[in-house]
């Protein structure tokens, strides 16, 4: 049994698979997932899991370059902003609006749907390399 990272095995398969520039979106419960993007549903019940927990785990194994959110998160759940921020330090953060955010996150590898009940609590994780 695996004893560290993330034990979810879809995440952590996807993970594993991710390549330079693949994408990743954490959503919360809300978020709409088409129906071609592999859909990773953690969620259990309101606010299980959260989506910083969920990226905060999910951080343990995937280097990213760059993230991207909508542009309502700094003023609409400005607590999960400024976690965010505090997760991932200097990695550059680009804003767009939540219908680009929508339509960008179709051609991501899987959407991970948390149990997060904030608005707009919604990350693209780009993936980086390690070397």
């Amino acid at each position: 049994m695996k004893q560290i990272g993330l034990l979810n095995q879809p995440l952590s398969t996807v993970v594993s698979g991710m390549g330079h520039l693949d994408t990743l979106v954490i959503a919360d419960a809300g978020l709409p997932i088409p129906s071609g993007t592999e859909r990773i549903d953690l969620a259990v019940a309101k606010g299980i899991p959260g989506f910083i927990d969920t990226l905060r785990a999910t951080l343990t194994e995937l280097k990213i370059e760059s993230v991207i959110i909508a542009d309502g998160m700094a003023e609409h759940s400005p607590s999960i902003r400024a976690a965010l921020d505090e997760l991932i330090g200097d990695v550059p953060v680009h804003t767009v609006s939540h219908d680009t955010f929508k339509a960008q996150s179709a051609s991501a590898r899987a959407i991970v749907r948390t149990g997060e009940f904030s608005p707009y609590a919604n990350i693209i994780l780009v993936a980086g390399v390690v070397f």
